[in-house]
């Protein structure tokens, strides 16, 4: 029997080989779950890694009746499968002995921010028309401003100032962010502006309070929702003169409780010449009257911060054009204005600032901004209120100590 089944038997079929399609389809479900993991051969299950002519052997001697004896008879040996030459094995990778993994925390802080979102608020101060709104709604891409949302009419301009938000939801690719902007209608508008800066102050101020509040609790949440204002617009008319007398009491007093970012709006009924004569004197009239707008030269970290900064102070302020409309110009779709004489493009840089701005405020300084609201403004306001609080608690105790000797 051994002589008969002599000719199989030499040549006999490792057992892996036998039942390569139930381990082939283990391991293509195995691969499955890894899409991202190149294709590795397995040399046991691949029917093209053993030598042909004993492949083919084997398969066929499995298709004949006759083989069925001795394929029987000779499971009552030992089945050993067949290592392949170690030219056919891969190379063990090299180990880095000295790599701890510290920089894998980069990826733990991304994971945790991405199923966290990020909170933006914004505000826009400025006289009506000179296109807030549209300045908004250009720079996400979407109806995010306050007259997108309550709708088109014609609005009447507010005896008083008032404060009004609204709230929208963005996500783009897998970045989701809850983006709040804050108007100011009625701000510039009235025939008598005095004091006209104090209603913003005290909403500033109170969102401040309002974090302040949570954060001292006993029993405060797990994330406390973050109504700060971050940044503030602030929309100078393009006169091409220099900056009025509200405009700088505003900026003087705003200055100190949040980061203000002056534009040049409508910048497109100035001539270059214009602009930059404008934008070099609100810079001088800035200096002069000790405004600090952002980014603050006490806040740079390093070298490279102080240098990229200093760019951007140069630009101050940004003269932009804002437009939610499209455009085809050269067979190319964009954001611009159509006029007689041709298309004001939004995000071309040769015809406005628009591109240095959102760069500015969403793509290069975005954490900074919020960071410098966390740290600087709102760690001054806490710190003044709880100042206070200890101060009028001292005074209290001195009154009650007094009365008990008296």
């Amino acid at each position: 029997m051994f002589k008969q089944g002599r000719g199989v038997l030499s040549q006999r079929p490792s057992l892996p080989l036998a039942r390569g399609s139930g381990v082939e389809f283990t391991s293509a479900a195995v691969m499955s779950n890894h899409p991202s993991e190149p294709h590795q051969v397995n040399h046991f299950t691949h029917p093209h890694v053993f030598p042909p002519a004993r492949g083919s052997e084997v398969i066929s001697s499995f298709s004949s009746s006759s083989s069925i004896s001795s394929s029987i008879s000779s499971m009552a040996e030992p089945v050993v499968p067949e290592v392949p030459p170690a030219s056919w094995t891969e190379k063990p990778s090299v180990v880095d002995f000295s790599y701890v993994g510290i920089d894998a925390i980069l990826e733990q802080m991304r994971r945790k921010a991405m199923k966290q979102g990020f909170e933006l608020n914004i505000m826009v101060v400025g006289q009506s028309g000179l296109g807030k709104s549209t300045l908004m709604n250009t720079l996400f891409k979407s109806k995010v401003s306050r007259k997108s949302v309550m709708g088109t009419g014609e609005e009447r301009i507010p005896k008083t100032i008032e404060i009004k938000s609204v709230s929208h939801d963005i996500e783009e690719k897998g970045v989701r962010m809850k983006l709040t902007v804050i108007d100011t209608p009625g701000f510039g508008d009235q025939i008598n502006n005095e004091n006209c800066w104090q209603p913003i102050m005290k909403f500033i101020n109170d969102q401040y309070e309002q974090y302040l509040q949570e954060e001292i609790n006993i029993d405060r949440k797990k994330r406390i929702p973050d109504s700060r204002v971050h940044c503030c617009i602030y929309f100078i008319p393009p006169t091409g003169h220099s900056l009025r007398p509200l405009d700088v009491e505003f900026m003087r007093r705003l200055s100190k409780v949040v980061n203000i970012v002056p534009v040049i709006a409508k910048a497109d009924t100035l001539t270059l010449e214009e602009r930059d004569f404008f934008k070099k004197k609100i810079r001088e009239d800035l200096r002069a009257n000790g405004i600090d707008v952002y980014p603050q030269k006490e806040f740079d970290e390093d070298a490279e911060d102080r240098m990229i900064n200093e760019k951007i102070r140069e630009m101050i302020p940004f003269a932009v054009v804002g437009s939610d409309l499209e455009y085809q110009v050269n067979g190319r779709r964009l954001l611009g204005r159509k006029t007689k004489w041709g298309t004001i493009e939004v995000e071309n840089i040769a015809h406005c600032e628009f591109a240095y701005l959102r760069d500015l405020l969403i793509r290069t300084h975005m954490q900074n901004i919020k960071d410098i609201t966390s740290s600087i403004h709102y760690e001054m306001y806490r710190v003044r209120r709880l100042n206070e609080n200890n101060t009028h608690a001292n005074n209290v105790a001195d009154h009650h100590l007094t009365s008990h000797e008296m």
